[in-house]
C-alpha cells in the first residue's frame, strides 16, 4: 500500500467547491495527513484567491466541475492563461460525479492535471495528490 502521508503531510491545498458538506468531507479527509487548505465556494472565487496568492502558496487545487459563476473547466481556464507564475504548472484535480472516459478526456484538455470520482474514495484522492506531484518532482 502506498504511503500517501509521506507526499502529502505538510501541503496546502485550494479547493474549489460549492457544496458546504462536501468541502467539509474534503477537509475532514485532507486533515487525516496534516494536509490544510482553502475554500474556493465557486469558480470565480477559486480564480481570485489562486491569482491573488503568493507563488508556492498552494501545492495543488482540487476542482469541483459543477460549480456556479463558472463551471470547473471555466475555471481552470482562467487559472491556465492567468500571470501568475504558477498558472500553467499547479497541479489541478478535478472533483466529479461524472465518470465517464469522454468527461475524464475534456478535464485533461482543460488543463486540469488528474481527475477523482465523486462520492470520494479516500485512497482514490491521496492516489491523484501523490500522482500529480510525482510528476513534479
Amino acid at each position: 500500500k502506498e504511503d500517501y502521508a509521506g507526499y502529502c503531510k505538510g501541503m496546502h491545498l485550494l479547493v474549489a467547491e460549492d457544496n458546504e458538506l462536501n468541502y467539509e468531507v474534503v477537509s475532514e479527509l485532507l486533515d487525516m495527513y496534516e494536509i490544510t487548505c482553502d475554500r474556493a465556494d465557486d469558480g470565480s472565487v477559486c480564480v481570485e484567491k489562486f491569482c491573488a496568492s503568493k507563488e508556492n502558496a498552494y501545492d495543488a487545487i482540487l476542482m469541483d466541475m459543477q460549480m456556479p459563476v463558472l463551471d470547473g473547466y471555466q475555471t481552470t481556464q482562467a487559472i491556465r492563461s492567468s500571470t501568475h507564475p504558477q498558472a500553467q504548472t499547479i497541479p489541478i484535480i478535478s472533483l466529479s460525479a461524472d465518470a465517464f472516459t469522454e468527461d475524464i478526456r475534456r478535464a485533461y484538455a482543460r488543463g486540469m492535471n488528474d481527475h477523482v470520482t465523486k462520492p470520494i474514495v479516500p485512497e482514490e484522492l491521496f492516489a491523484a495528490i501523490t500522482r500529480v506531484l510525482k510528476t513534479l518532482n
